[in-house]
């Protein structure tokens, strides 16, 4: 950690301070792209960074120090961009706006847009949406061999790595401890149509060159407690970099290690999101389940009827393939549940943007009468 006051303010006219930018940031994920888009930040005074780990109020970033030329970390309040709602406040993985001088201490004054973002619904029956991660472009969902993968929790991180608008592969770690990984790997792939599965052991080095080549750019790893997640992490960043404790021998069950995201730069290139370990994961979208589920999508397509409900319909390619047991039923109530799930914050998210407009409606009507101002009726 450094001192903010200690950096001078820059432009991104100054040739030497883009070339600074450009070899101390593209390590995490900075590019020319981006930096057109900081542009008009820049002429500002404001310096890019990207979030590493973000606390209450407070987060941690990393950008370029014009005197060294190397990346470091800085301390800073997020809380100038914190009133938005929670999709919107500064997240692992953003790209920030910093302004260096501003008081008490340096802080975030905007975020860039995000190319992709990981949201999932909030615990309890609230609809809001909460970013575990921004600007990811690979998922790296972990499963642990070690006890029988949920199938339908897979599918559902699935649903939740395709609406991001990253690409899933789907992890299955602790090959070590199991004698049937290919096996496993041959069910897990049933519900995974189009997405790489791989066999992995942090601890024997099985199938770790073929996920490096698989972890480019930027990547999330996301699954439940206890999968070895944090050791996957250790694994790749060739460092003891998170703590690590075993699951429960009784059913393999995690304890709750991680407790915040946090990324990781990686010794052969990219960053890493660490994720705590996930209890629920609602979804907070619909397309992601399309896709999650392409193959039954593929057989609604065969139907005699566009608009078919696969119930009763004559001619119905779905319920035909359930009676053949080309596709299992299992998976079909699985997509049904996630698809009502969608459709359900689908609604919720329309009533909400009513309820917005009818407020901000009334703010500005009762501003007019305020105001001496007649008022239509």
């Amino acid at each position: 950690m450094f001192n903010a006051a200690s950096v001078p303010s820059f432009s991104s006219s100054d040739s030497t301070i883009d070339s600074t930018l450009g070899s101390a940031l593209s390590g995490y994920g900075w590019t020319s792209e981006l930096a057109e888009l900081f542009a008009p930040l820049a002429e500002a005074g404001l310096v890019p960074a990207r979030i590493v780990r973000v606390d209450r109020g407070q987060c941690d970033a990393v950008l370029a120090d014009p005197e060294t030329g190397e990346p470091c970390t800085v301390r800073l309040d997020t809380r100038p961009v914190g009133d938005a709602d929670m999709i919107n406040c500064p997240c692992t993985g953003d790209w920030a706006a910093v302004d260096l001088g501003a008081q008490p201490m340096a802080a975030v004054a905007a975020l860039l847009p995000r190319s992709t973002a990981i949201i999932r619904k909030v615990a309890g029956k609230r609809s809001d949406g909460q970013v575990l991660a921004a600007n990811v472009d690979t998922v790296l969902i972990a499963s642990s061999l070690a006890a029988d993968p949920d199938l339908g929790r897979i599918e559902r991180f699935l649903a939740l790595a395709w609406e991001s608008g990253a690409e899933p592969v789907v992890v299955l770690t602790k090959a070590d401890l199991v004698d049937d990984a290919e096996f496993i790997r041959a069910d897990v792939e049933s519900v995974a149509p189009g997405v790489t599965v791989l066999v992995v052991s942090a601890e024997t080095g099985e199938g770790m060159d073929v996920l490096r080549a698989c972890t480019p750019g930027t990547t999330a790893l996301i699954g439940q407690s206890g999968v070895g997640k944090s050791t996957l992490t250790n694994a790749l960043a060739g460092a003891d970099v998170m703590t690590v404790q075993a699951a429960r021998s009784v059913d393999q069950k995690g304890r709750h290690t991680t407790t915040t995201r946090e990324l990781i730069a990686l010794p052969g290139g990219g960053v890493l999101i660490d994720t705590p370990g996930l209890r629920e994961v609602g979804l907070y979208g619909g397309e992601g389940v399309d896709l999650a589920f392409a193959d039954i999508a593929e057989l609604a397509e065969e139907c005699r009827f566009h608009d078919c409900g696969h119930h009763t319909e004559p001619g119905c390619a779905v319920q035909a393939a359930l009676a053949d047991g080309a596709l299992p039923q299992r998976r079909w109530e699985s997509y049904r549940k996630l698809q009502r799930e969608s459709e359900w914050i689908a609604s919720r998210s329309d009533a909400r943007l009513a309820s917005a407009r009818l407020k901000k409606w009334k703010a500005i009507t009762k501003s007019m009468r305020g105001e001496g101002s007649p008022v239509r009726r």
